[in-house]
């Protein structure tokens, strides 16, 4: 699709962007809008029952994942005071000594693991808790709602139930961190919305829903798909095992090779033209990751992994207004939860037999296990 029909409408009327410099450019322009309101009403369009999706969307409220500017600018300027680039560079060594509690635990337990269960899942649950202060006798709790919310395509009843809870035991810790605010993330964003009489409670609480939850089911997948490109390329494996400081870099060029978020979607919000083609207003645009990130136009030979690939321009956390304000915290767990396993088990590797299977979800590319020996 991408050599031949690049910027593709298809008989549900549905455009698909594959090329990644018309990709960049769309993430970049407003009038391609990421607004729930406008979304739900271009799916309706396509006959779509939206009903009980919108429900749920209707209950999360307008946070920054689903507005425009100015109201995206507005909230996402809350969360910019709170998540700032100090903070999460400040977590560094404690999120290496997750991972080390982590590897050490799955180690004394036997010969064998799945990273995801073992690794890849807890860490980025435990990160985001110690960023938000949620007390350690919580987190299961809180861990069991975010599996609840997976099942949202599967069983819908079950997910708004977890997010009623969740919220009313989010609700709950913004009411204590009016009381006695602490050092972490809830505290900070209270404080900011002292700051900005704007910003009503619903907001508030919203954007805590919206960060804490975001980044945790990609971050699993994020670590778990990179450790599978390693293993299927030793060569590779072999020159991070010898210079460990390509981490930084080799997490950029995993997340290129392997992209988690396949495609994320947009509604045209008034007419354009890109590549020759018109959308109209009302039509509903998947952007394609997944071929924009292997785009060689952009990329030389992008279907090899090159752990010392230069200049990147990947564009699996977004570009533009949405980008994804919590990408430096996904690199970060990324960095140092494969960089870890690569330095304290030389002998990691498939499990035999083992023949990695991926869920049947054609936007998301994530494992459901990845059996590993050491």
């Amino acid at each position: 699709m991408r050599r031949e029909d690049p910027v593709h409408r298809s008989a549900q009327g549905i455009w698909y962007l594959t090329r990644h410099a018309d990709v960049e450019r769309a993430l970049g322009d407003l009038r391609l809008s990421n607004d729930r309101d406008r979304m739900t009403r271009a799916y309706e369009a396509l006959g779509g029952d939206l009903k009980e999706f919108s429900r749920l969307t209707d209950r999360l409220g307008r946070v920054m994942s689903n507005t425009d500017p100015p109201d995206h600018a507005r909230l996402r300027k809350l969360a910019n005071r709170a998540f700032t680039a100090r903070r999460v560079e400040a977590l560094r060594d404690g999120v290496q000594r997750i991972v080390d509690r982590l590897v050490d635990e799955a180690v004394d337990a036997g010969s064998s693991m799945d990273l995801i269960e073992a690794v890849a899942s807890p860490l980025p649950m435990s990160v985001v808790c110690e960023l938000f202060g949620i007390p350690d006798e919580d987190r299961p709790r809180v861990k069991g709602w975010f599996r609840r919310f997976g099942r949202l395509s599967e069983d819908i009843d079950t997910s708004e139930k977890a997010i009623t809870e969740y919220e009313d035991y989010l609700a709950g810790l913004v009411r204590q961190r009016r009381r006695a605010p602490g050092n972490d993330l809830i505290s900070a964003l209270v404080a900011t919305q002292a700051q900005d009489d704007r910003l009503t409670d619903s907001e508030l609480l919203s954007t805590c829903f919206v960060l804490i939850t975001a980044g945790d089911e990609t971050t699993t997948h994020v670590i778990s798909n990179g450790m599978l490109a390693l293993l299927r390329h030793p060569d590779q494996l072999a020159r991070l095992r010898a210079d460990p400081g390509l981490i930084r870099g080799a997490v950029d060029e995993l997340i290129r090779y392997d992209t988690v978020t396949q495609a994320i979607v947009r509604v045209v919000a008034e007419d354009l033209e890109i590549g020759g083609r018109t959308l109209r207003e009302g039509e509903l645009v998947y952007l394609v990751l997944g071929a924009t990130n292997r785009d060689p136009e952009c990329f030389e030979d992008p279907d090899r992994l090159d752990l010392t690939r230069p200049g990147h321009r990947q564009l699996s956390f977004g570009h533009g207004p949405h980008f994804c304000l919590g990408a430096p915290l996904a690199r970060l767990q990324a960095e140092i939860a494969l960089g870890t396993l690569v330095r304290r088990l030389p002998g990691l590797r498939l499990a035999e037999g083992a023949e990695p299977e991926w869920r049947d979800n054609p936007l998301q590319r994530r494992l459901t296990a990845l059996p590993l020996s050491y």
